[in-house]
Formats: C-alpha cells, structure tokens, sequence
C-alpha cells in the first residue's frame, strides 16, 4: 500500500506540472542529465557589481579542485567581510560549482560577503570521502587567504543545499574535530545526511515520480559509497551518523514538508538541540525554494534565511 504523504505547496504542484520527473536514476539516464544539471553563472552576473576569480585547490591526493570567488566589485579589502563558502546539490552525482549560486550571490549582495563555490568531485568518479575532503580543502584555502579575499576569518559561513547541505555538514564535524578552521554558521538548506534512506519521508516519497526520489537518492548514496559496508561509512559522509553534535557552530535547517530529506533534516536540528547547540529549523509545508524561487513559499523561505543570517553575522564583527 502506497503511503500517503503531505501534498506540494499549490504553487510549486503548478510549477511542476510541466517538468519532466523522474522516478530513478541509472548509469544511461544520468549520462543525459549530467550536463543540465547547472545553469551558466554568466546571466547571473550581468547587472551585478562583482569581481570574480578563479582558482584550484589541491585535494590530499594532488587532483585539481576548481573554486569561484564572487567579491563585490570595488569593495574595501581591509574591512574584514563575511564568507559564505558554497556547496552545490545534485546527490552526489551532479551539478558543478555554479548550481543553486544565485542562493549565496543573494547574501553577497545583502551583506557584502565574498562567496567562495567548490567544484567537488562527484560520484561514482570520487567514492567514500574524497567529496567532503575536496571540500575540506577548500575551506582551508579559504581560511589560509583569509587577509587577501579581504574577509574576517571569524565570520566564515558554511552553507549547502540538498547533496552540498550534507557535504557542509561533514565539513563543519571535520572542522571541529580538527580543531580548524574556525567556522561561524552552517546553513543546511535540505541537506542529504543519512546513506541509510530509512525515515518516513524516504519511505513516502518512493514509488513514483519526484524532483528527488528515495530510489534516486539511494542511486546517490550507492556509487558514493562503493563497497563501504554500513559500519565503514564515516560520519563525516553520512553526518546523521555522527554520535557527538556538540560543539557545532550556530546552525540553520529548512526543509520542506513533502521532500525525502525531511525526517533526517529534523531529527538533525533535534540531536543539535539535545547536544545543548543552537539551531533553528524551518519546514515549509509542501516544499521550498531551489526550482522555483519566484513562487511566494520560496520567497519567504529565502527571506526568513536572510534574515537570520543578518541575526547572526554581526555576532561576529570584523576585528
């Protein structure tokens, strides 16, 4: 028997109703879609006054990782600005640096932040943690180039949404067991935490077509993972299984009520909680914002994380 499940927000149901989805990925269909899975970052800079800079990273195993820097043009380099270091989504499978960019390219515009994107290296290419090490190090390259981006290396904000969410997490558990860098806030926006693919809302979004399904996510997890066993796999790639969540910066959670991740994104705000860490959560009934941010509930989910980043930037004030 089909579980029932909460239905899409009207507007985006509408939205959605001329967009081809998919019920399962496979090694041919993922063939097709790989090169849609971005929009080019050109059109989203036209009209916009940045400076951008590209560089490489080398990952522990010396493989080039591509970053995007976006700077407001003309900006005061000595003045200390936030970051938001991005993570884009796509399950681990798919998407590039500029997926999901106009999300961050919002925040440099409200805060001045200087928006640094990682090209991660995806699944099945990459398996086991190469993808949450790729962005390890790119979030050290960030913190070592702190005085030339001109941000204050107190106020470096992780962020990610779906796949890049649960890649922030696993790079803010590795930050504090590493004891470095120091980061300010996680944004998790749907964030993919837990390979298991178990919960509730796993289980009700399974069986029929979706923007993201339980079998397309297990698609995901499977050529990331390999031939990990379950007792192998590192919190740091599956972050729900990390037994410890104290300690974690200010953390921020939003996920909609009719999405795979929901269950695992609110058991993951709750554990921070229980941990005595601060995090807010927001569900958005019937879903949010990464398709169609012109519809009203992707607004207000956009607005509502805005402005609690303006809560929590000037806790943090440049020295």
């Amino acid at each position: 028997m089909t579980t029932a499940r909460p239905a899409l927000d009207p507007e985006l149901h509408e939205l959605l109703a001329d967009m081809p989805l998919l019920s399962q990925l496979s090694p041919e269909v993922l063939a097709q879609v790989r090169p849609f899975s971005s929009m080019p970052v050109e059109p989203l800079l036209e009209g916009r006054a940045i400076d951008r800079r590209e560089v490489t990273v080398p990952t522990k195993d010396g493989a080039p990782i591509p970053l995007s820097v976006f700077s407001p043009a003309n900006a005061d380099r000595t003045t200390g600005a936030p970051c938001v270091y991005w993570m884009h989504g796509g399950g681990m499978v798919m998407g590039d640096r500029f997926s999901q960019i106009d999300i961050p390219l919002e925040w440099l515009d409200e805060f001045g932040a200087v928006v640094v994107s990682v090209d991660y290296r995806l699944a099945p290419e990459a398996t086991g943690t190469a993808p949450v090490d790729d962005c390890y190090q790119g979030l050290l390259w960030i913190a070592g180039h702190a005085a030339e981006l001109g941000i204050d290396p107190a106020r470096i904000i992780v962020a990610g949404a779906s796949a890049g969410g649960g890649l922030a997490a696993g790079v803010t558990l590795l930050a504090r067991d590493l004891g470095t860098p120091a980061i300010a806030a996680q944004v998790l926006i749907g964030p993919m935490l837990d390979h298991r693919n178990t919960s509730t809302s796993s289980r009700q979004y399974s069986g029929g077509p979706g923007v993201w399904t339980r079998e397309m996510i297990g698609f995901g997890w499977r050529w990331l993972l390999g031939d990990l066993a379950d007792d192998e796999v590192p919190a740091y790639v599956s972050p729900a299984l990390a037994d410890d969540l104290s300690g974690l910066p200010t953390t921020y959670i939003d996920t909609g009520s009719a999405e795979v991740f929901r269950d695992e994104d609110t058991e993951y705000a709750t554990r921070i909680w229980a941990a005595g860490g601060q995090a807010e959560l927001h569900v958005w009934a019937g879903g949010f914002d990464a398709l169609y941010p012109q519809a009203p509930i992707s607004a207000t989910a956009r607005r509502t994380r805005t402005d609690w980043l303006a809560r929590v930037l000037p806790t943090y004030p440049a020295a």
